[in-house]
């Protein structure tokens, strides 16, 4: 029986002890000693929300699947456990094993939001890991990093020994084979990291010294050493019917925040919307085959217990056999009360058929996403999404029994304008009126309406990535414009306005596009005692406030300038396919109103070709169509 690295008397003491005992059903148990490699897999954040992960359950089966390595897990603390852990001195600990996460060969640190990045710090501070990589040593454990993050990884990039940009099912194995040659022949750290360095997709901070000009910007980026790659390609796993993925996923004793099997259908995006980053750094769409599908719904479903099944993509209605995938998923399991979930779906006449067949019409709400209030504005950030295709779809749903819809938008997006603004108010008034056009006995109730607003924050790898951004002030001004406006509205009683906080929204800019000189930044916020910057009630804008000031550092040089055409950027060694020049011509789109097709109707030469697979393939004709502009 492992013994707990807590004793009763401090479980009893914190918020849902459960978070640090492991033992979770399909959780790995192996002997520490009877393997080559530890390697301690870390998502920064709570258990609930690490735990929901799909990524760290895949890298999780990949290392376990090797007879010479242990993978284990551990998550950030909360604020009552970091208070005990740092009061009694108690290092940082693996869940399976409970042995401290120093004595581990490898800390892999998932980078999926910026806001985590203090916790990150706290994750090698109370593991007793030095936390500017310089300043370990051989006897600590190698830090990577990997994750949408890593793509700007030089925010942190002083924090961390090496990061993997890419997809993970690659080359993993050959990084844990080299380390174990490495170790038996009791090679230094140093030599680890120069072998590395020469695979594909790895990137070493040490290996590249960065300059400045007066004003700021970034003048070179240089490697100084010759192990190191000019440029760094992302790892791409193209057969997606073939790789790894968990069928016997680890299940919580505590409910996590994504509760149910996770079936993750397809990587990647055709639809090309000019500020979203995922859909252009996983390209190019790649789908899993239908026959893989059923299979994996069959071995999860049977090794969890759970009584849900969620599709995983960044837009599930372009998955070609979803038709075919959903209707066999309700035949097969409906009636075994497991429940379908079907995120990112179009509302069209399959989707609403489907959501009634799985879905309690009472409980449930409909979710679109415009983005923007007006069709001018729709088509520069290239949503490809009509006001008439909005109001038919809601009109079905109402029609079909719905009166609950979200409608989730973005403010301060390029070349926004009042009108553009007012057209969210306008737009939920008119979802509102097409439901009372319906007669009264046939409505389903009263029509309730949530409109919701993020703030926009151009990320690197998108058109946007150029952009300026506008300052918490403005985001706040363009909010109360926006609730004035909703007030004036015929239906206003059955529209409910939430936005984000702008403050977090500035920051998330800053962290998003940063340079290495951020890390000090993110460093002093954190010893001011920042930490879980994600959530709202632990967020702290005046100490970042100070760590900004005593860095010599300001938010106005990162968020609130246009980028010129030819400035380097903090990530322009990563080579993601998506090229360069193709995000310039993309923004210049943007800026003339312009849409560009999915990828299935024309190819625009966008360089996710040369990675030769997926919808770059499918149909050659139509992909050449557009390959010249």
């Amino acid at each position: 029986m492992r013994k707990l690295a807590l004793s009763d008397e401090i479980l009893l003491t914190v918020e849902k002890p459960a978070r640090y005992i492991g033992g979770e059903v399909n959780m790995q148990v192996k002997d520490p000693k009877k393997v080559d490699i530890r390697f301690c897999m870390c998502f920064p954040d709570v258990y609930e929300i690490g735990m929901s992960h799909l990524g760290i359950q895949i890298l999780y089966d990949i290392f376990n699947r090797r007879e010479d390595t242990y993978c284990e897990r551990v998550y950030s603390p909360w604020v009552d456990m970091d208070k005990l852990m740092r009061e009694k001195n108690i290092p940082l600990f693996a869940l399976e094993s409970q042995d401290p996460v120093r004595d581990f060969d490898f800390l892999g640190i998932t980078l999926q939001y910026e806001m985590c990045y203090t916790n990150i710090l706290q994750i090698l501070e109370l593991a007793q890991i030095p936390i500017y990589a310089k300043d370990r040593t051989d006897k600590d454990p190698i830090v990577i990093g990997g994750g949408p993050c890593s793509y700007n990884p030089e925010p942190i990039a002083d924090f961390f020994d090496f990061f993997y940009i890419g997809e993970g099912e690659t080359a993993y194995n050959e990084i844990l084979d080299i380390y174990k040659e490495y170790k038996k022949a009791g090679k230094s750290r140093r030599e680890y990291l120069e072998r590395v360095a020469r695979i594909e997709g790895m990137y070493v901070p040490a290996f590249y010294d960065v300059s400045y000009n007066e004003d700021g910007t970034i003048k070179s980026f240089t490697r100084n050493n010759e192990a190191a790659s000019l440029r760094i390609k992302k790892q791409v796993e193209m057969n997606l019917s073939e790789t790894f993925y968990p069928t016997r996923p680890l299940v919580p004793f505590i409910k996590a925040t994504q509760d149910r099997v996770v079936l993750e259908i397809q990587w990647g995006c055709i639809r090309g919307c000019r500020f979203c980053q995922a859909g252009m750094i996983y390209r190019p769409t790649r789908e899993r085959s239908l026959e893989y599908l059923k299979k994996c719904a069959y071995e999860m479903l049977k090794s969890t217990g759970y009584e849900e099944i969620s599709l995983s993509s960044l837009s599930s209605s372009d998955y070609s056999q979803l038709q075919e995938l959903v209707y066999f998923l309700i035949d097969e399991f409906g009636s075994k009360g497991v429940n379908i979930s079907l995120p990112s779906l179009r509302i069209d006449a399959f989707a609403l058929d489907v959501m009634s067949k799985v879905q309690d019409i009472r409980k449930s709400s409909l979710t679109f996403a415009p983005e923007a209030g007006s069709q001018r504005l729709r088509d520069v950030i290239n949503k490809n999404l009509t006001e008439e295709t909005i109001l038919d779809g809601a009109m079905k749903a109402f029609k079909s029994g719905w009166n609950q819809v979200k409608l989730y938008f973005m403010l301060g997006l390029p070349t926004e304008t009042k009108e553009d603004i007012e057209g969210i108010a306008v737009l939920s008034e008119k979802i509102a009126r097409e439901y009372y056009s319906i007669p009264k006995e046939e409505r389903n109730g009263k029509v309730s309406i949530t409109c919701s607003t993020s703030f926009f924050v151009p990320k690197p790898f998108t058109p946007f990535q150029w952009s300026r951004m506008d300052r918490a002030e403005e985001f706040i001004e363009k909010a109360y414009f926006l609730k004035d406006k909703i007030n004036e509205q015929l239906n206003r009683k059955s529209i409910k306005y939430r936005w984000h906080d702008p403050h977090v929204t500035e920051l998330e800019g800053v962290l998003a596009r940063g340079d290495r000189r951020v890390s000090q930044v993110i460093y002093k916020a954190y010893k001011a005692g920042c930490l879980f910057d994600a959530w709202s009630e632990m967020f702290n804008y005046e100490k970042w406030m100070q760590a900004f000031e005593e860095s010599g550092l300001s938010i106005e040089f990162y968020n609130c300038r246009e980028r010129g055409e030819d400035e380097l950027l903090p990530w322009d060694f990563i080579d993601v396919g998506v090229k360069k020049e193709f995000l310039l011509r993309e923004y210049k789109r943007a800026k003339a109103g312009l849409t560009t097709p999915n990828c299935r109707q024309t190819c625009f030469n966008c360089g996710a070709k040369m990675f030769g697979g997926g919808v770059c393939v499918e149909d050659n004709t139509a992909n050449e169509a557009g390959a010249g502009r």
